[in-house]
């Protein structure tokens, strides 16, 4: 049997080593886990097989950590969190052995998030909210909130929709069923976004794309600017405005742009010239999968003001109410 009494509640397998008092009730710790004395661990975990926790280490209610994971101080674990097997969990930087750190850099995996199996994560990185780390990626920067994460090092390939609208799937992009005559309008259903149609002609010299922003655009421009040459791996956005209204138009190539209201998200394909997305105030807006030679126009309705950007999810969610899920 174990060498310690279990918590009330808690079980723990005759092979297995729990020395903290910290164990939420309904919390099973497997055979030859080993939990040290300072570690907190929330309700209903289910910590597998060879699973060492130390003690600087938070885990919040209903986590599994499975097979083979090692919890290094410094590392906190959200509600909810997913840890695959042999995942790899660091805390320094440049160790050498018998020397330590004044302190070890903390990590943090937030609410409903999922490590893949053999997932190695680099101390002091931040992993959002339901986001994805594939088997095998190796995390040397922060991963957003909702962010499907693969490869070494990796890179963003996706982001997930937590409440879709449509059952068994996300929203699909919405372009295809916005008309095709100038000046049609799509509802996006996130905050006040819409799709617009602009005016476009072609012929056999080529293609003209014509933009009046009295006419054209929702609100008139105070600002522009044009986004190019971002690598494919990379992405841009990832905040709101307070006031500030924002139109974009891929004036060449192609890219996807999240938009999220705090309840609602969607995904949206822009790659035609005569179609402009109206980003509203107070919505998160995320760009990313950039075709080489993209340019991406943004047309705003503020001079820019440092102080209008929300750049923090939490925060963000914390203004405007959302749902947490």
């Amino acid at each position: 049997m174990s060498a310690l009494k279990a918590p009330a509640g808690v079980f723990i397998h005759e092979k297995g080593l729990c020395e903290s008092g910290t164990v939420g009730e309904g919390t099973r710790i497997w055979a030859f886990a080993h939990v040290l004395p300072e570690a907190r661990i929330g309700r209903n975990c289910n910590i597998c097989d060879h699973v060492f926790i130390e003690n600087d280490v938070v885990v919040g209610d209903d986590v599994t950590i499975k097979c083979g994971v090692q919890l290094w101080d410094g590392v906190r674990l959200g509600h909810g969190v997913f840890v695959g097997p042999n995942a790899t969990f660091t805390n320094d930087m440049f160790p050498r052995s018998k020397q330590y750190p004044e302190s070890f850099r903390v990590t943090v995996v937030e609410d409903g998030a999922s490590i893949g199996a053999n997932a190695t994560i680099l101390p002091g990185v931040r992993i959002g909210r339901l986001a994805m780390v594939g088997a095998g990626a190796v995390i040397t920067k922060d991963v957003p909130p909702y962010a499907v994460v693969v490869g070494n090092p990796a890179v963003i390939k996706g982001y997930q929709t937590p409440k879709p609208v449509q059952e068994g799937g996300d929203l699909p992009a919405a372009t295809p069923a916005l008309e095709r005559k100038a000046g049609s309008r799509l509802a996006l259903d996130v905050g006040r976004c819409a799709l617009h149609r602009l005016p476009g002609f072609t012929d056999m010299r080529g293609s003209l794309a014509p933009l009046e922003f009295d006419r054209d655009l929702p609100f008139l421009p105070r600002r522009s600017f044009l986004v190019h040459s971002v690598p494919s791996g990379l992405v841009r956005g990832e905040h709101a405005h307070r006031k500030c209204e924002q139109f974009l138009i891929a004036v060449h190539g192609s890219l996807s742009v999240v938009i999220d209201d705090g309840t609602r998200r969607r995904e949206v394909v822009l790659d035609d010239p005569t179609v402009g997305l109206y980003l509203s105030p107070m919505v998160w807006g995320i760009q990313y999968k950039f075709q080489p030679d993209t340019a991406l126009q943004v047309y705003a309705s503020h001079a820019y003001d440092a102080a209008d950007y929300i750049r923090e999810y939490e925060a963000f969610l914390a203004l405007v109410g959302g749902a947490s899920a």
